[in-house]
């Protein structure tokens, strides 16, 4: 018998009953262990599909049936043939991959209700599918549309604003895509920044030298370094000023040459800072600015410099913008739902 993890009609029965709408497909591995990756363990993997799509699964050895409205189960069926190649090139086949898979199949992403909904890619997403970044630690791949956008055109654009909510992969993509160009030779340097400004807390004095006092602020960014490589690689390229994490307030006066450039929290700069930071940009060099328009850590009444630059540098030959949105939140599926109440919130 089929493994069922709910009630469906059972495979091969005739659809008595049910709408035009309803589909039944059956998806066949070639390959039985690369299958038992794709179903997760326990079938985890399928359940979570079910969960996202409205459909119902039930597998058995190498294949799987598919039940459910004619549209999710021709999603359905994409998802699982997408995750399949997943496994056969050698890459985890995780929850996320599977949250990933079902937002990038055939230009849908997933909304926070589990409802898909389609959105149109502001770029052609062509290449999506084979689009990647590679470092020592692991490969990154685009898990929704607004990603493989960005990722596009972190490839593609000198200079590039990534903006949206918490939780879309803005900052982890664009030190990914630094460290892949670093190691691949094309710039000779990292550099990662942002301001300090304390999130509605006094921090008080920070005891130690600058870099125990700018540290706390510059955490997000070391955590995304160590993913890509491996400890003793990022302090040996920290300690040879390969890489360099500095506070935004020591950018000034500087040109950065054969460099890739990231200001992180850059919705927290002024309009004479951000005009600063981004007039550093030298020969051969990359620029990744990151940043949330609706945390805004400033004193009430000054005017963040992300918004300033949206609005002045629209247009601007060489400079390429992604906004991302709630349903490109890649971490708990609690967070993409927050970020929608408190959007509701704000636009009230």
């Amino acid at each position: 018998m089929y493994a069922k993890r709910s009630a469906p009609t059972a495979y091969g029965q005739p659809d008595t009953g049910k709408s035009n709408n309803h589909r039944r497909l059956v998806v066949e591995f070639e390959d039985n262990r690369l299958a038992a990756i794709v179903f997760g363990q326990h079938d985890q993997n399928l359940s979570r599909i079910e969960q996202l799509l409205g459909v119902v699964l039930i597998n058995r050895g190498n294949r799987v049936a598919i039940e459910g409205p004619a549209e999710r189960s021709d999603l359905a069926k994409r998802v699982l043939t997408d995750l399949y190649e997943h496994a056969r090139r050698g890459h985890e086949v995780s929850i996320g991959a599977v949250d990933g898979a079902v937002r990038m199949s055939e230009g849908t992403t997933l909304a926070n209700d589990g409802k898909a909904e389609p959105r149109t890619a502001t770029t052609d997403s062509t290449g999506a599918p084979g689009l990647k970044i590679t470092t020592r630690n692991r490969i990154v791949m685009p898990r929704t549309q607004g990603q493989a956008d960005y990722m596009s055109k972190l490839l593609s654009n000198e200079m590039v604003f990534g903006v949206g909510p918490a939780g879309t992969g803005k900052t982890y993509l664009a030190v990914a895509m630094a460290v892949a160009r670093m190691l691949g030779g094309e710039v000779d340097r990292i550099v990662l920044s942002r301001p300090a400004v304390e999130a509605g807390e006094n921090l008080g004095f920070l005891p130690g030298d600058l870099k125990d006092k700018v540290d706390p602020y510059l955490r997000p960014l070391y955590d995304a370094l160590y993913d890509m490589m491996p400890a003793e690689q990022v302090e040996k390229r920290m300690a040879s000023g390969q890489i360099e994490i500095a506070p935004l307030a020591y950018m000034r006066g500087r040109t950065l040459s054969n460099a890739f450039v990231i200001l992180d929290e850059a919705q927290n700069t002024t309009p004479m800072q951000m005009k600063m930071f981004l007039t550093r940009f030298g020969e051969n060099s990359r620029m990744a600015i990151c940043g949330d328009p609706s945390q805004v850590d400033l004193q009430r009444g000054t005017r963040s410099g992300l918004r300033h630059a949206l609005d002045i540098l629209r247009g601007v030959e060489g400079i390429a913008v992604t906004r991302f949105n709630q349903t490109d939140v890649v971490r708990h599926p609690l967070v993409g739902r927050i970020v929608d109440a408190y959007g509701d919130e704000d636009g009230r």
